[in-house]
């Protein structure tokens, strides 16, 4: 048995990331870029007008004010998307409008509001500064400038500068498509109406939306039975996968097969328990060069364990730099009684209440009891040499989700 650093160090060695792929823009919003994004123009690509107005020559406009106007004859208007036909002299403007070049000889824009309209002709009837409202060339972006290294999470933002270089496709890392089986005589699927005897498979569906929730994609092999054959049927299946995960059929009991069959198929295997709880009896390899996780059967274990192993395996094989949850410090509202020995993951509902993380239990802890997943936002992790905690302690907290970023209102209100 070994410890949770040393397994998951050993997990992580053996990942490496996938190669990349091309995809539409729309498509790349959350993908890691597996290109330097490089500007093949300047944007803007000309000096243009910020604002709806007037291109003048600051020279002319130098003395302008409330008390003291300066006219000007309008020689043209220049909408946004033409191109100036003629230079503005001394003693001229052209109307322009938000976003069209700036003509020649111009080099300041007057807003509209700051004009009065005389004919064919415009008053300046407040004080400017030279080259107000002009966006310069390039101002946003230099040709030949990195604009998204290699490695960045596509945002929305990253999605309209890819737009304005006209980029319709981008190179990202490829998701990986990770098979999912679960193993057992116990089990039946969610269409299937269980005897009392029977539970329903709710393993591959919580560790599916568990893989699709980090960004990759899952694929149901099914429920193998407790049978050499089936699993040796079941676990080629799930080679087609990039990662295989399986649950139940790695402990020690009389029927748990998994391990041997992991073997027989071809997987090295590396380790096969941790010192932890819950999610002891975890099996990790590869079999024919592909990572293989066998989890536990109980439903809190396996989602504990994908979290502290598989999630960040699956974001180091997408390209992520970034692979672990944010964690917290937290007021501990309850008491727990542990051992030392081995590091505990326990669920906690975590809030933030006057100026600090305060977490609470979900109730009974076992490792079947799914509901205690349900009701938390966060994991209480007590490392392998403290022992019982009490109400008021500190602790820290691995966050699973982000409702700690959201509030009702901005707080800039």
């Amino acid at each position: 048995m070994i410890n949770v650093e040393k397994a998951l160090n050993q997990i992580l060695d053996a990942i490496v990331p996938l190669g990349t792929e091309k995809i539409t823009l729309l498509d790349a919003l959350g993908r890691v870029t597996g290109e330097d994004v490089i500007a093949g123009r300047d944007i803007p690509p000309k000096d243009n007008s910020a604002m709806d107005g007037y291109a003048v020559r600051f020279a002319d406009i130098r003395e302008a004010s409330p008390e003291k106007p300066v006219t000007l004859k309008v020689i043209e208007d220049i909408p946004a998307g033409t191109i100036p036909q003629k230079t503005v002299g001394a003693g001229e403007a052209s109307r322009i409008m938000t976003g069209a070049p700036i003509p020649e000889g111009a080099d300041t824009v007057v807003r509209m509001e700051d004009t009065a309209k005389d004919g064919q002709k415009v008053k300046i009837v407040a004080t400017i500064r030279k080259a107000q409202d002009i966006r310069r060339a390039g101002e946003d972006v230099r040709e030949g400038e990195i604009v998204i290294p290699r490695g960045g999470v596509v945002r929305p933002a990253d999605v309209g500068m890819l737009a304005s270089l006209g980029r319709s496709l981008v190179t990202v890392f490829q998701r990986p498509l990770v098979a999912i089986l679960a193993t057992g005589d116990e089990l039946v699927d969610i269409d299937e109406k269980p005897s009392p005897w029977k539970i329903v498979n709710s393993n591959s569906y919580s560790l599916a939306a568990q893989v699709r929730e980090c960004g990759a994609t899952p694929m149901l092999v099914g429920i193998a039975k407790d049978r050499r054959e089936d699993l040796v049927v079941k676990f080629k299946a799930a080679m087609r996968g990039d990662i295989i995960i399986s649950s139940g059929g790695v402990s020690v009991g009389d029927y748990d097969l998994v391990k041997d069959i992991m073997k027989e198929v071809g997987n090295q295997m590396q380790f096969w328990q941790v010192a932890m709880k819950p999610g002891k009896p975890l099996a990790f390899g590869a079999m024919g060069g592909i990572p293989v996780f066998g989890l536990p059967g109980n439903p809190v274990s396996s989602m504990v364990s994908f979290e502290q192993f598989i999630r960040p395996s699956l974001l180091k094989m997408m390209g992520h730099k970034n692979l672990f949850r944010r964690a917290v410090r937290a007021t501990l509202n309850d008491d727990i009684v542990k051992s030392k020995g081995a590091r505990h993951f326990i669920r906690g509902s975590v809030t933030w209440a006057e100026g600090r993380y305060r977490v609470t239990t979900t109730g009974e802890q076992g490792s079947g009891i799914l509901k205690s997943m349900v009701r938390a936002n966060g994991l209480i992790v007590l490392p392998e040499d403290v022992g019982a905690c009490k109400k008021g302690d500190e602790v820290t907290v691995q966050l699973l989700d982000n409702s700690l970023d959201l509030t009702p209102q901005p707080e800039y209100l």
